[in-house]
């Protein structure tokens, strides 16, 4: 089995969540528990530390690493977009921080059977919880040529999204799409060799739209967003990990409207966004992993941190 992967920006990410003693602190995708090891050693002795994730098999990893700090501790299956409810039912009322590190994890990508990757042949899964049923086939089998344009384009910002929703179509009427490697070969049919992207390759993007679609992970990032700054106390921080320029995107427009700035597209009489000042941005540009960390980890280089704080009532 792989094992989870090291936390990416762990140095970043401790500076500005800022752990102490004693707090309350969310990891709302725990994975298998690489940040919120040295989160809960920062809280102690009598800190808490609620980790969430959808994914069973991160629980177990996340478990078996926390083991030694169980009874400060509080592991739940679910979706961080729940965040408001999984809290209010361990009967917590506010936090003090709240970590999200978003998409995809390394395991996740690594181990083939999850359908996750394009390097290996596998059945076309993409289920973080792998209880929901929607699957990546389903999605690939199923929804109209149009629906996989969009998807492909928006989620995967494509430039060959419409000629591959066709090609996807024009393969399934003839043989369903049941593996990762079938669709590699659609893919790779409808993109032409001399317009292949140099720096990634070609199935890229089409994977991230299929995943985010499967997960629906930019409504959960929305909706636990917004919930998990509700939930911080004054001087509470928040700070999350994405790691593509949809998730990003989210991230900078909530934080920013919650401290105060106007969202509303250029033009309009009056704001319409309702801003108001709640939060302090902490990081006027995204941060992203030092050149040491990512030739460690090549993966980390797409990593954006943001980080905000709840201002005082």
């Amino acid at each position: 089995m792989q094992e989870f992967h090291v936390p990416v920006m762990l140095a970043e990410v401790l500076q500005y969540l800022d752990p102490r003693s004693g707090e309350t602190i969310i990891d709302g995708t725990v994975g298998g528990g690489g940040h919120s090891i040295e989160i809960v050693k920062r809280i102690l002795p009598n800190g808490r530390l609620i980790g969430i994730d959808r994914d069973e098999e991160a629980l177990a990893a996340a478990s078996r690493r926390l083991s030694e700090f169980s009874q400060n501790v509080t592991l739940v299956k679910g979706n961080f977009a729940d965040l408001g409810a999984i809290v209010r039912n361990l009967g917590i009322e506010a936090t003090d921080g709240v970590l999200l590190d978003l998409g995809v994890s390394s395991y996740q990508l690594d181990t083939a059977e999850r359908g996750f990757s394009f390097k290996a042949d596998a059945p076309l899964d993409m289920r973080m919880d792998k209880t929901q049923r929607l699957t990546a086939r389903e999605v690939v089998n199923a929804y109209s040529e149009r629906r996989l344009n969009e998807i492909i384009r928006d989620y995967g910002e494509e430039r060959w999204a419409k000629r591959i929703a066709q090609f996807i179509v024009d393969r399934r009427s003839r043989k369903p799409i049941n593996t990762t490697g079938e669709l590699v070969d659609v893919i790779l049919s409808a993109i032409p060799a001399a317009a292949r992207p140099k720096d990634i390759h070609p199935a890229t993007r089409t994977f991230q739209a299929l995943r985010i679609e499967v997960n629906r992970e930019l409504e959960s990032l929305r909706t636990g967003l917004e919930a998990a700054i509700d939930l911080l106390r004054p001087n509470g921080r928040i700070v999350v990990l994405s790691w593509h320029s949809l998730e990003d995107r989210i991230v900078k427009d909530i934080m920013q409207k919650r401290a105060g700035r106007c969202v509303c597209p250029p033009g309009l009489p009056v704001c319409a966004c309702g801003a108001e000042k709640e939060l302090e941005i902490l990081t006027k540009r995204p941060v992203t992993a030092s050149p040491e960390e990512i030739s460690a980890n090549p993966r980390a280089r797409s990593a954006k941190l943001r980080a905000a704080r709840k201002l005082q009532k």
